[in-house]
């Protein structure tokens, strides 16, 4: 068996509020919320991945904060590490530039109010002890 390719996601944070991103594609995903993210590069390390890839996918400047606990199995050979993360000044998400047609920024009350990619919501449910009132389902 070979090593987990590891998938990074962002619980981009502004206050109590999180980002979430509704999928364009691919068409099996396509209308379902996630946090944002992508693949760690052969040799990247995670939080350096995670701040490439909301540049990427997102437009904007961010830094890693802290690592989630836990670790999702995604379809094989990946597993998604969460990353806390937050906005440098001046930068703000304008739109989305690869893969998603929606951004929404959800307070503790509204996390679960969008449909999450089954693969995202352990890890969601993780981030949402961290937003105040924020109901497990």
């Amino acid at each position: 068996m070979s090593e987990p390719i590891v998938v990074v996601g962002a619980a981009l944070l502004d206050g109590d509020k999180l980002l979430a991103a509704r999928r364009s594609a691919p068409a099996e995903l396509a209308g379902r919320w996630e946090l944002p993210g992508g693949k760690v590069e052969p040799g990247e390390r995670p939080d350096a991945a995670l701040v490439r890839e909301l540049r990427e996918e997102l437009g904007v400047t961010a830094e890693a904060v802290e690592r989630v606990p836990g670790e999702w199995p995604l379809r094989e050979p990946y597993v998604l590490h969460v990353w806390t993360a937050r906005l440098c000044p001046g930068s703000a998400p304008a739109r989305p530039l690869q893969d998603h047609d929606a951004l929404r920024w959800l307070s503790g009350g509204e996390v679960w109010a969008v449909p999450w990619l089954d693969a995202d919501v352990p890890a969601v449910r993780e981030v949402a002890q961290r937003l105040r009132s924020s109901p497990r389902p």
